[in-house]
């Protein structure tokens, strides 16, 4: 096994997806249908890119879903920040999500450039 489950980076993407899962799956089912599915997907892609690029067996394959999982992230910030706007996101939501955002958002990067540094 390749152990992706004990990265950290990989903790953080399934801690985000599943609060993202919890805050959306309470929504209308308008905003649900828009937004919603649109945040859902793109936060489990984050998580899923890592996994799939641990599994590949090559750092640049590893690097290129690495940076896939970066897009993703970036669309699950696109996506938080209409919810956010619309009115769909609670202030104790955003409290807990920004923060995990913020902080995956530099550790992606740093597990990027860590993978292959030694090549």
């Amino acid at each position: 096994t390749c152990g992706f489950e004990d990265l950290r980076v990989y903790q953080m993407a399934e801690q985000l997806s599943d609060e993202i899962w919890d805050v959306v799956s309470a929504w209308d089912s308008f905003s649900k249908d828009t937004v919603g599915k649109q945040l859902v997907r793109a936060a489990d892609s984050v998580g899923a890119n890592i996994a799939e690029g641990a599994g590949r067996g090559s750092y640049q394959d590893n690097r290129r879903f690495i940076r896939i999982a970066r897009g993703s992230l970036y669309e699950t910030r696109h996506f938080l920040r209409r919810a956010h706007k619309r009115n769909l996101l609670a202030t104790a939501q955003t409290d807990f999500i920004k923060p995990l955002v913020a902080e995956l958002t530099p550790t992606l990067n740093a597990y990027l450039n860590s993978i292959g540094a030694t090549q």
